[in-house]
């Protein structure tokens, strides 16, 4: 690291013979200039020590030669998602391919039963993507953080984690289980959501889990740029940086020493999600030993489309290699264009940002990373004139942000596994803020307490509704903690045959036998 001279420095010559470090100081300013980002020292020579300490400790660590290079790609080498003329989609091939809506409970029992026993052996771990804060939603914390008024008021975190919970309780069940099951927890934060991540997992005592097994690790960062690849800055004394979408995980899995971390736990398999999808199953048994089953090193979790102009992304081939192409690439008649066997869109796997990886596959990425796409954002981006040093607070786009997305990688699987689960079962994405009626709290609360019900149903209950129940959103008030069971499994021993009355909240098997009548 280099320390920056407490002198000021000419910044036409880098020259400061007053101090032993600027020689260095030099080497920079000679390197930012050859990759023509020398206006980066603009103001450096009036700046304080701290402010030039702060400023050279940052560029210090940027590659900027690095940086033009993604500029370059980017700007002169568009990707294949913005090049409709050139792609060639097909449908998912049908030996990649399953869908649990089709499968028999002994396919389906099968595929569990492996998947819980290379938990049971402590071979799986998973990757939650949680830089997000919930602006949208009216709430500056992560939003992780956030409470979808269910009866229990649990914020998404702590629902997440009593799943790994009783799913490491499940697995200890299995013939031959390693003494203790653990499920170790990566959980991939932003720069400004970290502390307030980590300060809420220590107030909430971990959500019962051991912090030993919970690991928090930083998305990276890259610098914003003007539309002419410049770096901008957002004071005179720092870079205006931006996160790198949420494909920046794989560079921050190696950078942080998350990779180190599993080799040394000898994990094998990594299920990584989303944070906002409050019906995620964490590490999914089902769809771990539907993609072992493969031997994949890559897989995708997909849902079907509601219509054929649903706008979201879709799982297909892409000149003849896996990736998500978004709706408005596909045009209208290849949309409904439908399966001859069962009717259902050729192009219906919508992606739910829900991943298996091989640890092998992930330690891969480097040596295709050059290779990843990098996709322009371009944004509103508060800067500094780099003439006169004053705050441009943009009324229109002056920039860019550059950002890869978690499925960059589908085309460098070698055998890649796309996996159809229940939409209602399995995703209720949190985009929108209270009221909007779509992807919102109160639709996340519903599908919560809606798939409940159908758990107590499934197992031979039957479900009656108390005339004291508000039945919010139209969805009768009965929450089953994740304690009780992961997926339904555990209920029908007590409620076979017997009635539970709403509104009611259960949060041990014990509590459910007293209620059941």
């Amino acid at each position: 690291m280099i320390a920056a001279p407490t002198a000021s420095l000419n910044v036409q010559t880098g020259v400061n013979n007053s101090n032993d470090d600027s020689d260095d100081v030099r080497q920079l300013i000679t390197r930012y200039q050859a990759a023509g980002q020398g206006h980066l020292f603009n103001f450096y020579d009036k700046l304080n020590d701290d402010d030039k300490a702060k400023l050279v400790a940052q560029l210090d660590s940027l590659n900027v030669e690095r940086v033009n290079r993604i500029h370059q790609k980017a700007t002169t080498c568009p990707s294949p998602m913005l090049n409709n003329q050139s792609a060639t989609l097909a449908p998912l091939p049908e030996e990649c391919f399953d869908s649990i809506l089709e499968a028999s409970k002994d396919k389906t029992q099968e595929w569990r039963t492996l998947g819980l026993n290379q938990i049971s052996q402590n071979k799986v771990a998973v990757i939650l993507l949680a830089g997000g804060q919930g602006t949208r939603l009216g709430s500056s914390a992560p939003k992780g953080c956030y409470d979808i008024n269910l009866p229990s008021n649990k914020p998404l975190f702590q629902i997440q984690a009593e799943r790994i919970f009783r799913l490491q309780q499940l697995a200890q069940q299995q013939p031959g289980a390693v003494p203790h099951v653990t499920i170790p927890w990566y959980v991939m934060t932003s720069g400004p959501t970290r502390p307030a991540t980590v300060a809420f997992f220590q107030e909430n005592n971990y959500f019962g889990l051991s912090s030993d097994n919970i690991v928090f690790f930083e998305q990276g960062t890259l610098p914003c740029l003007t539309f002419d690849g410049k770096i901008m800055m957002e004071s005179k004394s720092q870079v205006a940086v931006a996160p790198d979408g949420n494909g920046g995980v794989y560079a921050a899995l190696r950078g942080t020493g998350v990779l180190a971390n599993m080799a040394e736990r000898k994990i094998e398999y990594l299920n990584a999600y989303c944070v906002d999808n409050c019906l995620v199953r964490v590490a999914d048994p089902v769809f771990i030993g539907y993609c072992v089953s493969k031997n994949a090193d890559c897989g995708a979790k997909v849902v079907r489309k509601t219509t054929p102009d649903e706008p979201v992304g879709v799982v297909c081939l892409r000149n003849a290699s896996f990736n998500v192409v978004e709706y408005s690439e596909i045009d209208e008649e290849v949309s409904q264009a439908t399966n001859p066997k069962n009717g259902q869109l050729l192009y219906g796997a919508a992606n739910i940002v829900n991943h298996f990886y091989t640890t092998d596959f992930l330690n891969r990425v480097e040596s295709f990373e050059g290779d990843l796409e990098y996709h322009i954002a371009r944004k509103k981006i508060k800067t500094v004139d780099m003439q006169t040093g004053d705050i441009i607070a943009p009324k229109q786009v002056n920039g860019m942000k550059l950002e890869m997305f978690v499925f960059d990688v589908f085309p460098f699987a070698e055998r890649m596994a796309v996996f159809e689960v229940d939409r209602r079962e399995e995703f209720s994405p949190l985009k929108n803020a209270s009221g909007t009626g779509a992807d919102c709290p109160e639709t996340s609360r519903r599908d919560i307490l809606q798939q409940h019900v159908r758990f107590i149903e499934a197992a031979g209950g039957k479900v009656v509704v108390g005339e004291d129940d508000a039945q919010l959103e139209g969805a009768p008030t009965l929450e089953l903690s994740p304690l009780v069971t992961y997926s339904g499994e555990g209920l029908a021993e007590i409620v076979a045959g017997k009635s539970i009355m709403t509104p009611i909240r259960i949060n041990s098997l014990e509590e459910l036998k007293r209620n059941v009548f």
